[in-house]
């Protein structure tokens, strides 16, 4: 896939300049310097000689097949040159000029019919608008980035910003990175992020897929390409360029509490993509995920030569939601009898201030044979008489490769000898204790994807029919906001238990339903207009009397009369009062990318005030609802934590799966509120106390 992008035999170069500081002089110099073994045809009217070749007046001029043309003329110019590369069979288009879709309207038509011609053509786009790409198999530099061949390594990169494609050539060479492939997409006309974690997925000389993005072309193809990369090696992305722009002014709480951000999170969540918050984090997790090997789980061991950066290490193992590993008591005594009698045998182990290095050997050693580690980080501060570099090659040669081993060399010159020898030996090391941290909990992250079960999606059996019928009327009429009645009666058909209700339009309506269905009652104002009922009085619960019904119904009528006088009123609804229990939230929202977004957490002050909430790509499998619940601060509560009894937490994870069904089976639903959910303790079964939902209008 994309092989004449990567493994071209001949590049043309349209735009070569006799000029230095010129984009076609330096695509065409780093061409020749970087050693590339195919031909080199350069193309400029004038003709004559660059670099010891013959340049060509035009690509019709040229004799030989070209496998890639790479673009480097002004915009105006640009099309009439892809028709002739396409004339002469070019595989790959690469087209480093500006003056595109980021320039307008104009640009973004010529764009088009760029993209056009070589659809038509047969042939693959690069760009516009991007700095080209690099493969360091067979030394093509085909970009106008500045400096030297990056060396070849494992690691391949792609960027949506060409800036950001030299800013990480720079990076990797500075830590002494290597890198397989470098691809700057530039407007992504044609080939996208999408192809290039396919094509990257299948390269045996790429270990690790490092992405920078702004946007993603197509969400359902995005998520597909990266699971299925993910399944073979690890990709981190930094995502950038998130904006309200596309976020609407939700009716519900799942919609507002989705925010600008959360649908590529759920989205790289689903897929198994490391994501990385900063540009200095993208480059630690690739360190770490190229050079060491996947961790066992969560079990943390520190090895320090003092006791500051040791605590700060471990605070950052416990605030990533990692384990401080309990050594065996083996290891211990081995430990004992290797290390002075004032070294410090918990964990972190302390070597002391005065460690030379068989005293890191020492300890190293012996957390590798333990059982109970799953990963070692080793601290070393410069003290009078430590030694950085003989340390360093010490801990190098004596890493069995039987777990994850990362260093963090902590100061600046006295250091540096040290960190160097770390780098050539292959072993990641960080500047502190929290980046080398946060680079595990990405390692571990992305190995508990990996030994996921397999995605089984479960299908309950439901009423799709009657759900038809009431989307199909509403659409007709346009009332696209749907009230608590009718969203009840789409979650019945699909499964959630609805207590008994009706609506009543007079007191005595009201008194006659709560009497047949049983004291005590809850009453509800049902009203298209009334989104937030209990903010305008428009809710009494607890009704045990008939009394009670008809002053309640008087009452809620005046008060809604009082606060909304033009809101339509239907009626009032009376339902049976639901048993007391714990209160949580589940809903979704229909992201415009990704799809049906599902939401969970606990209400009251936790979704109002604290907003801890989670969200999740539907559809959704049974461990993935149940990793929801996990995910948020408030799960020991459904556990039982504090003074409560546990609650049926896999009654909720019901829930969320039959949302997932409901919202899958239905793109109409846009937006959807289950809240509360009133959950009870194990086996019983969980209340849809109130609803919403929204609809998009009918197609055409």
């Amino acid at each position: 896939m994309l092989e004449k992008l990567f493994l071209p035999r001949s590049v043309a170069v349209v735009g070569a300049s006799r000029t230095p500081g010129k984009v076609g002089y330096d695509i065409l110099k780093n061409l020749v310097d970087c050693g590339f073994a195919g031909t080199i045809i350069p193309v400029n009217p004038a003709g004559g000689e660059l670099f010891g070749l013959k340049v060509y007046p035009s690509l019709a001029a040229c004799e030989q097949a070209v496998d890639q043309v790479i673009v480097a003329v002004p915009a105006a110019l640009v099309l009439d040159v892809v028709r002739e590369a396409v004339a002469k069979g070019a595989g790959t288009v690469i087209v480093i000029s500006a003056g595109f879709r980021e320039t307008g309207k104009d640009g973004r038509q010529r764009e088009q019919e760029l993209a056009d011609i070589c659809r038509r053509g047969g042939a693959r786009l690069l760009g516009p608008n991007c700095l080209g790409l690099i493969n360091t198999a067979n030394n093509l530099n085909a970009s106008f980035a500045g400096g030297t061949m990056p060396l070849p390594g494992n690691i391949a990169v792609f960027s949506q910003s060409g800036a950001l494609c030299t800013a990480m050539l720079d990076m990797a060479a500075g830590r002494h990175l290597g890198l397989s492939k470098l691809v700057s997409i530039g407007n992504k006309a044609d080939i996208s992020e999408v192809d290039l974690l396919m094509a990257l997925a299948g390269d045996d000389e790429t270990k690790v897929i490092v992405g920078y993005l702004e946007d993603i072309s197509s969400g359902d193809a995005f998520v597909k390409a990266a699971e299925q990369a993910s399944n073979k090696k690890p990709v981190v992305i930094l995502k950038s360029g998130t904006t309200a722009a596309g976020q609407k002014a939700a009716a519900s709480h799942t919609g507002v509490l989705a925010g600008q951000d959360t649908a590529y999170g759920a989205a790289f969540k689903r897929a198994g993509v490391c994501r990385a918050d900063t540009f200095e984090a993208l480059f630690d997790y690739a360190t770490a995920l190229s050079m060491q090997p996947a961790p066992a789980g969560d079990r943390i061991l520190i090895i320090t030569n003092a006791g500051g950066p040791g605590t700060m290490a471990a605070d950052a193992v416990e605030k990533a939601g990692m384990r401080v590993a309990m050594l065996d008591r083996n290891t211990t005594t081995a430990l004992r009898a290797k290390l002075p009698a004032a070294a410090s045998l918990g964990n972190p182990i302390d070597v002391l201030g005065d460690a030379d290095p068989d005293r890191y050997v020492a300890a190293l050693k012996a957390a590798q044979l333990d059982e109970a580690v799953d990963s070692i980080l080793i601290l070393l501060t410069p003290q009078a008489m430590t030694r950085p570099a003989e340390t360093a090659r010490a801990i190098a040669e004596n890493v069995d490769g039987s777990k994850p081993v990362l260093a963090s060399f902590m100061g600046g010159t006295d250091v540096l000898p040290g960190r160097f020898e770390l780098a050539a030996a292959g072993l990641p090391d960080y500047e502190s204790p929290e980046r080398a941290v946060a680079a595990l909990k990405a390692m571990h992250e992305y190995g508990v994807w990996r030994r996921r079960p397999p995605r089984l999606v479960t299908r309950f059996p439901v009423n799709r029919r009657r759900v038809e019928r009431i989307i199909s009327r509403r659409q007709r009429t346009g009332r696209l906001q749907l009230g608590e009645v009718k969203a009840k009666d789409i979650l019945n058909a699909y499964g959630f238990h609805v207590l008994e209700g009706h609506l009543a339009v007079t007191p005595e309506e009201a008194v006659e339903v709560a009497s047949f269905i049983g004291f005590p009652v809850a009453m509800k104002v049902v009203s298209p207009n009334i989104i937030h009922k209990t903010d305008l009085g428009g809710v009494r619960l607890h009704l045990g009397s008939k009394q009670e019904v008809e002053d309640a119904f008087e009452l809620m009528m005046l008060r809604i009369r009082k606060h909304a006088p033009e809101a339509l009123i239907e009626g009032i609804y009376v339902e049976k009062m639901a048993e007391s229990g714990l209160e949580v939230i589940i809903g979704m929202t229909r992201d415009r990318q990704f799809g049906p977004m599902l939401m969970f957490g606990l209400g009251g002050i936790f979704v109002e005030v604290m907003k801890d909430v989670t969200f999740h790509l539907a559809p959704i499998t049974a461990d993935e609802a149940i990793q929801m619940l996990k995910s948020t601060r408030s799960y020991e509560m459904l556990k039982g934590k504090r003074g409560r009894k546990e609650v049926d937490i896999g009654a909720i994870a019901g829930g969320l799966q039959r949302i997932s069904q409901l919202t899958t089976d239905f793109p109409q639903i846009i937006e959807l509120d289950i809240n509360p959910l009133i959950v009870g303790e194990l086996g019983s079964e969980p209340v849809v106390a109130d609803a919403r939902m929204t609809f998009a209008p009918a197609a055409g």
